[in-house]
């Protein structure tokens, strides 16, 4: 749509949203996570990352809330721009799956619609 604000998936605002959305799905809150990563993550760094205030944390900070939130630390990487996005990568023949196509392949209003459908079903199971 005209005007309409598109991000990157390796941008701060998607880092920060997909971690927001990771944390609230795991009904945490930032001093949850901040206990949870031995305080290697404090609430307010957390905070300022949701928020995109914070593009590039550190591996270290990645790990640590990729393990925490129970988020793949991979996908972390590629949001904070450390490493290539899968679906940017070259691929020997054969090793594409047609569900691996279409995950990678998302728009960043349809993958935020697949995380809100995610922390509905989750906020179901509790």
């Amino acid at each position: 749509m005209a005007g309409e604000k598109t991000e990157e998936p390796h941008s701060a605002e998607g880092l920060g949203r997909y971690l927001k959305s990771a944390r609230l799905g795991s009904k945490m809150t930032l001093r949850d996570v901040e206990e949870a990563t031995g305080k290697e993550v404090s609430n307010a760094y957390l905070s300022q990352l949701e928020s995109g205030k914070i593009a590039k944390p550190s591996v270290n900070v990645l790990y640590a809330l990729s393990t925490s939130l129970g988020v793949p630390y991979e996908t972390l990487m590629e949001r904070a721009g450390y490493i290539v996005p899968t679906n940017q990568r070259a691929e020997a023949p054969n090793q594409s799956k047609a569900a691996t196509y279409s995950i990678d392949n998302l728009t960043a209003d349809e993958e935020k619609e697949l995380l809100d459908y995610l922390n509905y079903i989750r906020s179901k199971r509790k």
